[in-house]
């Protein structure tokens, strides 16, 4: 059944927690080899590994189907690759496509992975994904998941709570007196005047949930909204200062430690970063003193229910990028590289949506006040701050960069304003009106 920009289907299935829960926790190597593209080709490819790049995550196993969240070291997975993952991940765990969800943390010394795309651009012998690759690394994170279930354990409750991040998060967009965007501020940047204006609108905040049996912590999941990265384009393989502070974590408490990115599309560490290893060092310990705090006064939360709910969206292209016109770009040899793999990502967008696939947002109730949710794209801080607003008193992470088919996801008023993030949106300006009727309906307290 298609489904229209502002129609919204949404399906629910809610578990009364009669007896445990089970989790199970799975982790897998999802580094690309040597000569493979990186960040769609917009970036030189791999020509060394500073870090490996992981696939992370938690099943939930209960009197329904299986509930799976999951974090990869990636920069994007669009469309077509978005669905198979979700598909294999399903077939592993024993449930539905519908009740995964997969999100990339959005580092840019890592892939995308949109085959569709990569086929457009293969008769102009430019690179965007290694296909055959991709498919083995998302079968390795499918065996992951098949390995782990057998020793779930189980999940009695859950705590949770937050830490303020210093000195990270900037916002990207500085308006000017004329109500239009006068400068952007990136990742990093060595410019002192861009460097002392003030932080913007931002979440300061990293939320975490753990997942306990008893007295035995199984998981941690994080959640902050940022761009993760602090430098790229050597070909160094990264998981960047977010994967720093992940891994070290980890290495703590032998315990699972997951992070996601929020809705960091409008966000990056550029007032904080000046592109140095001694920033990305130093970015990284912002985050893990976070990750600490966040866990030192933590609130426990009972697991009387979960609710899994998801909406399946068509969002409109936006009718100012005609195909036609993509595609004369992408022919033009004259034209750089990175211009016409863009436009050939918005030509992979408007035929996914032209096939009537709808893209998925989701959430997951767990207990009466702990509410997780999964939206697509780059979405702006704007749609995670409207998310707490809907469940005052609750505790609400959000997760973005799921299907990364639908680029930046901005406001509507963003498209007037200029700016960087509205050239690379592909859907049409009044998204956001979808957008925020989905948070509301996936938020709704029952």
């Amino acid at each position: 059944m298609k489904k229209i920009l502002l129609t919204l289907l949404v399906l629910t299935t809610q578990v009364i927690a009669a007896e445990p829960l089970r989790l199970a926790t799975f982790r897998a190597d999802v580094t690309p080899p040597v000569g493979s593209p990186l960040c769609g080709g917009l970036v030189k490819p791999v020509v060394g590994v500073s870090e490996p790049l992981l696939a992370l995550g938690v099943v939930i196993l209960s009197d329904d189907m299986p509930v799976v969240l999951c974090a990869f070291d990636w920069c994007e997975i669009r469309a077509a690759d978005h669905l198979r993952v979700r598909e294999l991940l399903a077939k592993a765990a024993g449930t539905t496509p519908e009740r995964v969800a997969v999100h990339s943390l959005h580092q840019h010394n890592a892939p995308i992975a949109d085959r569709e795309v990569t086929k457009i651009m293969e008769p102009h012998q430019i690179a965007v994904t290694d296909i055959e690759w991709t498919e083995r690394a998302f079968q390795g994170v499918a065996q992951s998941i098949a390995a782990a279930i057998p020793h779930a354990q189980p999940l009695t409750h859950l705590t949770v709570g937050e830490g303020k991040v210093e000195q990270v998060a900037s916002n990207r967009r500085i308006l000017g007196d004329n109500g239009k965007i006068a400068k952007m501020r990136l990742s990093s940047t060595k410019d002192p005047v861009l460097r002392e204006l003030p932080d913007g609108q931002i979440d300061s905040m990293l939320k975490t949930i753990c997942f306990w049996n008893g007295e035995t912590k199984l998981a941690s999941l994080h959640y902050y909204a940022t761009h993760p990265m602090s430098f790229y384009g050597d070909g160094m393989v990264t998981h960047d200062f977010v994967g720093i502070a992940r891994e070290r974590r980890t290495k703590d408490e032998g315990v699972p430690h997951i992070y996601f990115t929020g809705c960091g599309g409008n966000i990056a560490a550029g007032k904080y970063n000046d592109g140095t290893k001694e920033s990305r060092v130093r970015l990284g310990e912002q985050i893990y003193a976070a990750m600490v705090a966040s866990e030192k006064q933590m609130k426990r939360a009972e697991l009387n229910r979960i609710e899994w709910r998801a909406t399946p969206v068509l969002f409109k292209p936006d009718s100012e990028f005609p195909e036609e016109r993509m595609m004369k770009v992408i022919e033009n040899t004259q034209t750089l590289a990175s211009t016409r793999i863009a436009a050939a990502l918005r030509v992979g967008f408007i035929r996914h949506c032209a096939a009537g696939v709808p893209i998925q947002l989701t959430s997951l109730h767990l207990g009466d006040d702990v509410c997780l949710l999964h939206l697509p794209g780059e979405t702006f801080i704007e749609y995670q701050l409207f998310a707490q607003q809907q469940r005052p008193g609750s505790f609400v992470a959000t997760a973005s960069y799921g299907d990364g088919a639908t680029g930046y996801i901005p406001l509507e008023k963003s498209f007037a304003e200029g700016g960087y993030e509205p050239t690379q949106a592909y859907a049409a300006p009044e998204s956001e009106k979808v957008m925020k009727a989905t948070i509301v309906e996936l938020l709704r307290a029952k």
